[in-house]
């Protein structure tokens, strides 16, 4: 097997062959979601995607330390340095303790995150957890001429670094025409210019999330949980820095200007970031209020939706798309996509009806070895996903007795797709679903039996809630005049 895997770099703006520092171990930092809501299509796309580079370099023989942090500190409303800590917020509208707005939104997280079938990170770090090391930082920082006090906050001085370093060598940005096209802003009168960003905040009568430290009561500024949790999980050089591409500025390149300044020199060798879900073009976002919620999907409950969608439609559907590329949802995509992964997982059941000959006029080697170019080329999920689909065009010819397959190639093709969909893809085999087929068919059974009951009573909340539970099992659904039908 080839294991020379190609990435893009953010920071070269290049594909580069990857190298681990230590290899067979990979360091992986993703930063993910602030958990003030319930999650959206959108942040289901860094997780698919860091789940199958996860899954992929395990595959391939890398043992990964994948580190993906919570941010439930520090978020604040209008940007890095401004507003209200937006979990603070939600805490004060509904009455609540900051950590029960977390605890909530986390079990929410991690509930989607399980039906799309993501793998948990091998450590979760949260920021509220990190308070010390975080304080630890600034003060390096003060010390190192690269921050300053001012009312009881400490910002990084971004005039000063720009003498010794590049700030904007990820994005591409000119930090003087970052100055000069910089509006001053209001509450920013504590700053030395505009674009200096909080480590700490001086936390205001009534701010509910704060702590002491030796510059008074107060929260660490959200670029700084990153910079902290990375190292610290990782070391002071890692791998692979990954997350969504509307965090490569500010975010990212102040998560870098505080690396540097604390130790001398950068931490993370490849800069990976997934491009963004969008809507009719525009950036699907709680802030712009066309974030379709990742629940919504599976029930089907939302003005845009013609139908509920399973989570495996939306994992296929992400997977769809090169990471990099821009996402657009419609309905008319889905339900392609949801078309597309009958046709894989039929095609794949197909393998059981084959009748072995003597002599193969398929070849199980050049699929293998074209999903693996695939992948090794950047993780192109769409170019690995065509690959498995001419495949299934091979073994369909194969069942209509147009080409044949030995006993031989009929098991390996069975592992490769094994494998391929269901280890790396991250397809659940639905043929496995339990051990007992006629005890889930039976309880399936039972509650289409219990929901025509309801119906016939009217009782059309019960109805729709036993339909759309089971459809976001990945039972398909559908009514007859002489009852139903259902397929797993």
């Amino acid at each position: 097997m080839n294991t020379k895997f190609f990435i893009y770099n953010t920071l070269t703006r290049k594909r580069e062959l990857f190298e681990p520092l230590h290899p067979p171990r990979v360091g992986l930092y993703v930063c993910g979601p602030t958990v003030y809501g319930d999650p959206h299509l959108g942040h289901a796309r860094p997780a698919i995607t860091f789940d199958i580079l996860f899954r992929y370099f395990t595959h391939i023989g890398y043992k990964v330390r994948y580190v993906r942090n919570i941010t439930d500190v520090g978020h604040l409303e209008h940007d890095a340095d401004d507003g209200e800590d937006k979990i603070a917020k939600k805490a004060r509208i509904e009455q609540l303790e900051p950590m029960e707005v977390v605890q909530y939104y986390m079990n929410s997280y991690h509930d989607r995150m399980r039906e799309l079938n993501v793998r948990p990170p091998t450590i979760e770090p949260m920021a509220s957890g990190h308070i010390i090391e975080q304080q630890q930082m600034v003060s390096r920082l003060l010390e190192n001429g690269y921050a300053y006090e001012s009312n009881g906050s400490v910002y990084f001085d971004i005039e000063k670094y720009g003498k010794n370093h590049n700030y904007g060598i990820l994005s591409g940005r000119n930090t003087e025409d970052l100055l000069k096209s910089s509006r001053e802003l209001e509450k920013q009168a504590d700053k030395k210019n505009p674009l200096d960003f909080a480590l700490w905040k001086k936390a205001e009568p009534g701010h509910i999330m704060n702590w002491p430290s030796p510059w008074g009561n107060g929260f660490p500024g959200w670029h700084l949980e990153c910079s902290v949790m990375s190292r610290k999980y990782l070391g002071e050089q890692f791998d692979i820095h990954g997350g969504g591409m509307d965090l490569l500025f500010p975010h990212h390149e102040c998560e870098i200007a505080q690396t540097v300044g604390y130790q001398g020199k950068e931490s993370v060798r490849y800069w990976m970031h997934n491009n963004m879900v969008t809507i009719n073009g525009q950036k699907m976002g709680k802030s712009l209020g066309n974030a379709i919620l990742l629940e919504e999907f599976f029930t089907g409950n939302h003005k845009l939706l013609d139908k509920a969608y399973s989570p495996m439609t939306i994992r296929f559907f992400i997977l769809q798309a090169h990471y990099r590329s821009p996402l657009d949802f419609s309905n008319e995509a889905l339900q392609a996509t949801e078309k597309g992964l009958e046709r894989l997982t039929e095609g794949i059941k197909s393998l059981n009806k084959i009748i072995p000959v003597d002599k193969s006029t398929v070849d199980p080697g050049k699929i293998e070895k074209n999903f693996y170019e695939a992948m090794n080329d950047d993780l192109n999920s769409p170019v690995a996903i065509s690959v498995l689909f001419d495949g299934i065009r091979d073994i369909n010819s194969v069942v209509a007795g147009t080409d044949s397959l030995t006993d031989t190639d009929i098991e390996r093709l069975k592992t490769i797709y094994n494998k391929f969909v269901h280890d790396i893809l991250g397809i659940p085999d639905f043929s496995k679903t339990s051990e007992n087929k006629e005890l889930l068919y039976g309880l399936i059974d039972l509650l289409l039996k219990m929901r025509m009951e309801a119906r016939n009573n009217k009782d059309f909340k019960t109805s729709d809630r036993i339909r759309n539970e089971l459809e976001k099992l990945g039972v398909e659904i559908h009514d007859t005049k002489d009852g139903f039908e259902y397929k797993i």
